[in-house]
């Protein structure tokens, strides 16, 4: 890692330089798609889809509740509506019956049109893609993957990063592969899409880097990012997932029948950006984590405030905009330490510490 730093430091080349390239080449190469676009970070890979497809004043986008803020950000940053869809109790992930009766709704009420759903992999367990594209071909919608947590999972032999028909990504140092900053990277196997993201993420820039033929952004990929995650890359496919993998298991052997463990349907493979537990309520939940923080375990809630609920979307109908099991896994989730290299002491502690408080 270090050594990658100091060949990019000694190249000069800091933006946009030769291992941006490769980092690009790569990660296309091992999600199995032609285009990767690497850029500043996975809030700008979303809006790059966003932008490749006009995404604009007028239209509705799809988007789970319980979710990072960025997913639906992207969408009235492009003066789009959002449009809040509740989740999956088990999985976390888009609950597709609550999808097509949300976009029966925006079409019976005739004031939007239905223009894509942004499906979220969630904690690293990719959406149930087979019955989500099937909902946008019927409803001629665009499908964007919000895989920012969920690199690396995979439904059958295909990856995470090849569901939608633009999938975007998030390098943040939380997720399954990060970077030492911010980064992110949009993939697809569209051409054209490819070719408008590859400018909007410069500058809206033309075939001269002078010449701008459309208003764009500011989002280049560091080359010291790329270098980074090049080598991370390479720890990612030798042992990191499979590590990750196990942990979680051990997790789940653990404390079924304790707490709620999160579920992986069958023949889906998740990338554990986070192991999420449920508990009764809020008030075991807080206990609970006073306990873990005793033994200086840390612990997240992500989310305690669901898309929904959030200040910024108060503007929105919220009689279309109702998500019941967000509301309850908002007051009822809690994610443990995580990562390919946590230990099995530490692990049985984790566990223990969880076990002797409920």
């Amino acid at each position: 890692m270090d050594q990658a730093i100091l060949d990019v430091v000694a190249s000069s080349a800091y933006v946009m330089g030769p291992k941006v390239k490769e980092m690009e080449t790569a990660f296309a190469e091992y999600v199995g798609v032609k285009h990767c676009i690497g850029c500043a970070s996975g809030t700008d890979a979303l809006l790059l889809a966003l932008k490749a497809w006009n995404v604009k004043a007028g239209d509705a986008v799809f988007v789970p509740s319980f979710t990072f803020f960025a997913s639906a950000e992207v969408v009235a940053i492009q003066g789009a509506t959002p449009v809040f869809v509740d989740v999956d109790p088990d999985t976390f992930n888009m609950d597709v019956r609550d999808l097509i009766y949300k976009i029966e709704h925006v079409v019976k009420a005739g004031q939007l049109k239905p223009k894509a759903i942004i499906a979220v992999d969630l904690f690293g367990l990719p959406a149930d893609f087979k019955l989500i594209k099937e909902v946008a071909k019927r409803y001629g919608l665009y499908l964007l993957e919000d895989a920012a947590q969920g690199f690396g999972g995979r439904i059958g032999d295909k990856e995470a990063g090849t569901f939608g028909d633009i999938a975007a990504t998030s390098f943040f140092p939380a997720k399954p592969v990060g970077c030492y900053g911010d980064g992110g990277a949009v993939f697809t196997n569209n051409d054209e899409w490819a070719a408008l993201m590859d400018s909007y993420h410069i500058h809206g820039k033309g075939s001269d880097r002078y010449d701008n033929v459309r208003i764009g952004l500011n989002s280049r990929l560091d080359s010291i990012q790329a270098a980074i995650l090049l080598v991370k890359l390479k720890a990612f496919k030798e042992y990191e997932l499979v590590d990750v993998n196990k942990v979680a298991e051990r997790y789940t052997e653990k404390l079924q029948g304790v707490v709620k463990t999160p579920e992986v349907p069958k023949g889906f493979y998740s990338s554990w950006a986070q192991y999420t537990i449920q508990v009764a309520n809020k008030e075991v939940r807080s206990k609970l984590q006073e306990a873990l923080k005793a033994e200086d375990i840390p612990t997240a809630i992500y989310y305690p405030i669901p898309m929904h609920r959030q200040t910024a979307f108060s503007y929105l109908d919220p009689k279309m905009n109702q998500c019941p099991v967000s509301d309850y896994l908002a007051d009822r989730v809690l994610a443990l330490p995580i990562h390919p290299y946590l230990t099995e002491e530490d692990q049985d502690l984790i566990c223990e510490t969880i076990i002797a408080n409920l």
